[in-house]
């Protein structure tokens, strides 16, 4: 089986979930793929595909959401799992339901909010300004949700 890990990524966390994925995935030939890259990808080798995205100031990475309009098509024909990395938790729901469009949620065979990191060493200075004023966070702190990304891994593995 040959499985695709796609994935944006502003400041690492979202990548950090990939590798830990790849690692738990048995009998399963992987490509872990910065959609960044613009590497152009044959969704075809595929025998399923996991997406990984993660939300900044409310929105997800456009190379994302570009990507989910230009191939849902094909999307739908694969056995799916997608994932969304996020430290607002009121808004988990929402922020998923805003990135991956619903008839893409449906097909998915698992669908979480792994929540999220904010490391301070990877953003510029108006980013961590930001982030100090709203949050009151003045380190580096992580969220990420083992338990979920568990979840995923075993329910793609069906």
């Amino acid at each position: 089986m040959k499985t695709l890990i796609l994935y944006a990524s502003n400041h690492g966390t979202t990548a950090k979930i990939c590798r830990y994925i790849a690692e738990k995935i048995e009998n399963s030939t992987i490509d872990i793929v910065n959609i960044k890259s613009n590497k152009p990808l044959n969704l075809n080798l595929y025998d399923r595909i996991i997406i990984g995205a993660s939300i900044h100031a409310g929105s997800v990475q456009r190379s994302i959401s570009n990507f989910l309009k230009t191939n849902q098509d094909l999307l739908l024909t694969k056995p799916l799992a997608l994932f969304l990395c996020g430290m607002n938790k009121p808004e988990y729901e929402q922020q998923f339901e805003k990135v991956f469009p619903e008839i893409l949620r449906k097909h998915a065979i698992s669908n979480k909010v792994v929540g999220g990191e904010f490391l301070l060493e990877e953003m510029n200075m108006i980013e961590k300004a930001i982030i100090k004023k709203i949050t009151g966070i003045k380190e580096t702190i992580s969220e990420i949700d083992f338990t979920k990304v568990d979840e995923l891994i075993e329910e793609i593995k069906k």
